[in-house]
């Protein structure tokens, strides 16, 4: 099936400007102890928070390039939403604050500098090209005129709408439950993977591993002791097409361990997956998946996902309450090239050679292929809710089965460490007791 149609909004390039004739001609960086930060809100989405460099000048028109090349904002809309805020008549509302934002996002503490509101019509046309709503220099509030005609505040801002088509999987169950996995378009679902749920003997090395990986890439060895009652180890869960042939798998291969004096894994000693691609019949490593139980209590679990030494994700999720995972690589709403704009899923054209074969590894193995854009989110529910991942995936992102299938085991491991990182004073479900 074709992909999904989605946009995203961006908001970047933040710079306030304010006009000093005492200053000399070039502008400088205001010092650090008057910051400015904004709250942006887009029609029916929270709002976004961000600092926001602020400038001085002698009133004289300031080279566009002086602004701060940076992403504020990201707004990501699915086709209904995109058809429901077009028949709002969407606008963007930045409202500019002076003062410092505290540690714990201390909104309330600054005072409010002015708004400036961006419109945001025919939204329904970013799905097929990109749109510019704003790029260059803004009156913050309607300020009035200074003698030399320059306004009391501006603000420098970009705002562009552009599409970003992802394939959509959704798991028909929860992973350690094998279920299936379907592709989705609007209402209609197909199937288009396979999972297996298994465990594994620690002391049998049962993947190669790629010559030359660095040792914490390499699966967890048979030399340390077990320790039965507050570790959990050899999960394991492989992704398989409908032909019935593995095409990624993920699997644990540092045991999750309670930290010495608790129930809890520790973000000192995570528990770790690894995310394999298969190659020429055996298992290679793409990406390594940690995580842990962040203190001060089991109500938050810690992540962090790399790929080849190289962090793309480092965040958390409410073990209760669960959330998004996702990695976005986007740094500024600047139009620019993707290395991967040419690759057509399916077909095999513009493919790097062995795509699809197994001899390939995708963009993942190789960190300075990346440079902007949305990779990947996938959903991720509380302990104790009924979990069945919804994933999306950037469709530069995908050249071959493989590539999609990666994502899916990652989604996967995921849902499966918010269970292995559970205190273990709790019982896990029978279908992750090994027997």
């Amino acid at each position: 099936m074709d992909p999904c149609p989605f946009v995203r909004i961006l908001v970047g390039d933040l710079t306030v400007k304010f006009p000093t004739a005492s200053r000399p001609s070039s502008s400088t960086v205001h010092p650090s102890s008057s910051p400015c930060f904004c709250k942006i809100k887009l029609t029916d989405f929270p709002h976004q928070s961000s600092t926001v460099p602020l400038i001085l000048s002698n009133g004289q028109n300031l080279d566009t390039t002086t602004h701060d090349h940076s992403l504020s904002a990201c707004f990501n809309l699915n086709k209904t939403q995109i058809e429901i805020l077009a028949s709002k008549r969407p606008c963007l509302k930045i409202s500019i604050y002076t003062g410092r934002v505290g540690v714990t996002c201390g909104l309330h503490s600054g005072k409010l500098l002015g708004r400036v509101i961006v419109p945001l019509s025919e939204l329904g046309l970013a799905e097929s090209r990109p749109v510019v709503y704003q790029n260059g220099w803004v009156t913050i509030g309607g300020g009035k005129k200074n003698g030399s005609g320059s306004s009391s505040a501006q603000l420098f801002l970009s705002v562009r709408a552009e599409p970003d088509p992802r394939f959509v999987f959704q798991f028909d169950g929860e992973p350690e439950c094998s279920p299936q996995v379907f592709q989705v378009q609007g209402n209609v679902k197909q199937p288009v993977f396979t999972c297996k749920f298994g465990f594994r003997d620690m002391q049998s090395r049962s993947m190669s591993s790629e010559p030359g990986t660095p040792r914490n890439w390499l699966p967890f060895g048979g030399a340390q002791k077990e320790q039965s009652a507050k570790e959990r180890k050899g999960w394991s869960i492989t992704i398989h097409d409908l032909s019935g042939s593995p095409v990624a798998a993920a699997s644990m291969v540092t045991p999750f361990v309670a930290s010495p004096g608790s129930h809890c894994v520790s973000r000192s000693n995570p528990g770790a997956w690894l995310i394999l691609r298969p190659n020429e019949g055996t298992w290679q490593p793409w990406g390594r998946l940690e995580s842990w139980l962040e203190r001060g209590g089991s109500d938050t679990v810690g992540y962090r996902f790399e790929l080849q030494n190289t962090t793309l994700a480092n965040s958390t999720l409410g073990a209760k309450t669960g959330g998004k995972f996702s990695i976005d690589l986007t740094s500024s709403p600047t139009p620019a090239n993707s290395p991967h704009s040419s690759f057509d899923f399916g077909s095999g054209t513009g493919s790097r050679p062995g795509s699809g074969s197994g001899s390939d590894f995708g963009f993942g193995l190789f960190p300075q292929l990346i440079q902007r854009g949305f990779v990947m989110s996938s959903t991720v529910e509380g302990v104790g809710k009924c979990s069945k991942p919804e994933v999306e995936v950037g469709v530069q992102h995908v050249t071959c089965t493989e590539d999609a299938a990666a994502y899916v085991a990652l989604a996967a491991a995921l849902d499966l460490s918010m269970d292995a990182c559970r205190p273990f004073s709790q019982k896990l479900r029978k279908e992750l007791r090994q027997q």
